[in-house]
């Protein structure tokens, strides 16, 4: 299974929907950085993503899949699992 990380605010609704979906599709191993109040977390976030401010930013083995709606997407696609299982 892939590495997954995950920039999140603690009580983002978007980020707890994201969290639910990848542990529904078997992600056991999944960083949570929190930029609640973490200034160089946050900045890391924005670069990391290609200037994303929203949260969550999802990545899977590095690779940066975007936020909830775009990680909902990838699994109606049904490219989600298949990303989580290379």
């Amino acid at each position: 299974m892939s590495k997954v990380t995950m920039y999140y605010k603690v009580t983002c609704p978007y980020c707890i929907r994201a969290e639910k979906l990848l542990r529904e599709r078997g992600v056991t191993d999944l960083e949570k950085i929190s930029v609640d109040t973490n200034r160089e977390a946050r900045a890391e976030m924005i670069e990391r993503s290609g200037g994303r401010t929203t949260v969550p930013q999802i990545f899977i083995n590095g690779v940066h899949v975007g936020g909830c709606d775009d990680l909902h997407a990838l699994d109606a696609q049904g490219k989600l699992v298949p990303m989580l299982e290379a």
